[in-house]
């Protein structure tokens, strides 16, 4: 068997099976394994080296045993390296376990009776390969049948249905989480520290210019009072720096500048913590006072709180 696969295929072919399973079995996402986890590339190197210590072994044993042998031994072994792959044992003995056939010369002894103008028929058994996948195609179609009809399990299509819905629920679940996807309908307001710090960094950069370092309002309007222009909640200022103010007029749309949604987030908050701040000579209000038409109303508050002491009494 060796001589048909000699050691310089033998070797690469085994390694790089190996390799392939390791590249399969393990989730490294978009990157390969073997770089991701390092611990990945030292079992390859590691497994890469016994294996051609175990060639050199067994090469180095065969030698010896080789030596060892009389002459006739060594001549039996010259005998079987000098046959053809079809003439070799092993291969014999595999095809006759496959198939099951008789040799030619007791073809008399499987003779049927019966004669069709000549023509005589052997009563060969039938290949093994073949009886064993005939049961196994019944024993697949009885489980089938028993799956699909009779327990009503769900078909092609009623699993194409439910992975669809599923995928459309994780869809919608990735993106409520995932930063460079964020948008105004996702968008939250963020108050600690960090992402407020993180913010008012970008608005020295970008924003100050015309904002003023204290948002008062210079070239822009005045960002620390209750008058907005294009409304004034985390939603509505995310959208305004996302894609930009009034036509002609309005401050240009950072997203086509290069800010990721994720710092538009943060200057946003932090645009909203300047709100009542009361910078020294502030621009004069522009646009309308904004009220968040999401938040209760304060006759809605007091019917709630009443409606609650009614139920205590």
């Amino acid at each position: 068997m060796k001589r048909f696969f000699p050691v310089y295929v033998r070797v690469p072919l085994i390694f790089f099976i190996v390799f392939a399973l390791m590249e399969y079995f393990i989730d490294s996402g978009d990157r390969p394994a073997f770089i991701k986890y390092p611990m990945v590339s030292v079992f390859l190197f590691v497994f890469l080296f016994i294996l051609i210590a175990i060639e050199i072994t067994l090469s180095a044993v065969n030698r010896v045993m080789y030596q060892l042998m009389s002459p006739e031994e060594k001549a039996k072994v010259e005998h079987e390296k000098s046959l053809s792959l079809t003439e070799s044992t092993w291969y014999k003995e595999l095809m006759h376990k496959l198939t099951q056939t008789e040799p030619i010369e007791k073809e008399g002894d499987l003779l049927m009776d019966h004669d069709y103008d000549g023509i005589k028929e052997l009563d060969n058994n039938l290949p093994p390969w073949w009886v064993y996948l005939f049961y196994i195609c019944i024993i697949f179609g009885v489980i089938y049948v028993a799956r699909y009809d009779i327990f009503g399990g769900d078909n092609q299509e009623t699993e194409l249905k439910k992975e669809m819905a599923q995928a459309k629920i994780d869809v919608e679940e990735y993106l409520k989480t995932a930063p460079d996807l964020m948008d105004e309908k996702t968008v939250v307001l963020l108050t600690d520290d960090a992402s407020l710090a993180a913010g008012k960094e970008i608005f020295m950069t970008n924003c100050a210019a015309c904002h003023r370092a204290d948002g008062g309002g210079q070239i822009g309007p005045n960002l620390t009072d209750d008058h907005w222009i294009l409304g004034g909640g985390i939603k509505e200022v995310f959208h305004t720096i996302t894609n930009g103010g009034r036509d002609g007029k309005g401050m240009v749309s950072w997203k086509t500048n290069g800010m990721k949604p994720k710092e538009i987030q943060k200057v946003a908050s932090y645009i909203l913590s300047l709100q009542g701040s009361n910078p020294k000579d502030p621009k004069e209000p522009e646009g309308e006072v904004w009220v968040d038409q999401s938040a209760p109303k304060k006759g809605d508050t007091a019917d709630k709180t009443k409606d609650s002491t009614e139920v205590k009494k």
